[in-house]
């Protein structure tokens, strides 16, 4: 349609009458920006804008940028259209993109998840009549169970190897993932050490007021009998690396959405899979597009196809935007191997 008030643009997500795109992957003059990881917030625009919360991750991640904020539910004008951010619940500082102009309101999720999160605000539904929605977990086979008890698995995982004496490697994503497991799990049962791509971004999150329990770089750990005791967090890149060695005996595990599927975990020949996500699950995604009330649905990235074919058989109007999101980027945006 040519009046939508999103369309498709080789540098991403475009909005013609605020002449603004979403979450774009080439450099333009003004973007807004739904969160911070690498597949939605790059370097090279002119302008940035992002909810409040984003501030310290976005710039821990871009460096230097000319970023402008606004409080969740504020509403910011450019070219005559309302903008306002909303709370996906995502990672910290995530947010829904809502777009009003003209009787008409669209709403981008960006990434969004319904579990709760005790490092970053919870998703609000926004009524509107199209909502752009992920998928990247849009099959009925991803069925979250509650991160309570995730995080007493991990836990529990964390004080056997204690006991015996060996490492815990723990690879998840540095940026969210990492934060939101140091939230959950058990603290006291030993040291908890991070790879030099995690402790950054623990720094934002105590920047912007969340409460994590104390971390050490690896590299600055100086008594190597302490690694037999610690829980250590590295993304995934540095799994089979150099970098390893430095553990001695250690037992290794994966924290992802993918580790619902046991070839996942295979592929990877770790010990553990802990199954945990900051994407929403297949009843999460049926349960906020319906909160939304919208009749049209746009899906951007997952498994777009069952998606749409799902909204379709609903009565819903649904199709796709073609975009550059993803998850599996995080393997290699998070890094090579560092100290």
């Amino acid at each position: 349609m040519t009046d939508d008030l999103v369309i498709q643009r080789p540098e991403g997500l475009y909005c013609p009458a605020g002449d603004f795109f979403i979450d774009p992957w080439r450099p333009v003059a003004r973007a807004v920006i739904t969160h911070a990881h690498a597949d939605h917030a790059r370097s090279g625009h002119t302008r940035y804008l992002a909810a409040v919360a984003a501030e310290h991750v976005l710039r821990t991640r871009l460096g230097d940028i000319a970023l402008q904020t606004a409080a969740y539910g504020e509403g910011v004008t450019i070219n005559g259209v309302r903008v306002s951010l909303h709370p996906a619940g995502h990672v910290l500082g995530s947010a829904q993109v809502r777009i009003e102009h003209a009787g008409r309101v669209w709403v981008a999720s960006g990434d969004y998840k319904l579990q709760p999160d005790a490092t970053c605000a919870p998703f609000e539904p926004q009524h509107c009549d199209v909502f752009i929605t992920e998928s990247t977990f849009g099959l009925p086979i991803y069925r979250w169970a509650p991160p309570t008890e995730v995080f007493a698995d991990i836990s529990a995982w964390w004080a056997g190897n204690a006991a015996a004496g060996r490492a815990s490697v723990l690879f998840c994503y540095a940026f969210g993932k990492a934060q939101r497991i140091l939230a959950g799990v058990d603290a006291s049962i030993g040291p908890i050490v991070v790879h030099g791509a995690v402790e950054p971004l623990n720094a934002a999150y105590r920047a912007s007021g969340v409460a994590l329990p104390a971390t050490q770089r690896v590299s600055d750990i100086t008594d190597k009998t302490l690694f037999a005791r610690a829980l250590v967090l590295a993304p995934p890149a540095a799994a089979g690396s150099p970098w390893m060695k430095r553990f001695g005996d250690y037992s290794d595990a994966f924290a992802s959405g993918w580790m619902q599927l046991r070839g996942a975990r295979r592929r990877r020949a770790l010990d553990r899979g802990f199954v945990l996500s900051d994407h929403a699950d297949w009843p999460g995604l049926q349960q906020a597009i319906a909160a939304t009330g919208a009749q049209r649905v746009i899906v951007t990235h997952g498994y777009v196809p069952v998606m749409v074919r799902w909204l379709r058989e609903r009565g819903l109007q649904a199709d796709a935007f073609d975009t550059e999101f993803g998850d599996a980027h995080e393997d290699a945006a998070e890094g090579a191997p560092a100290a």
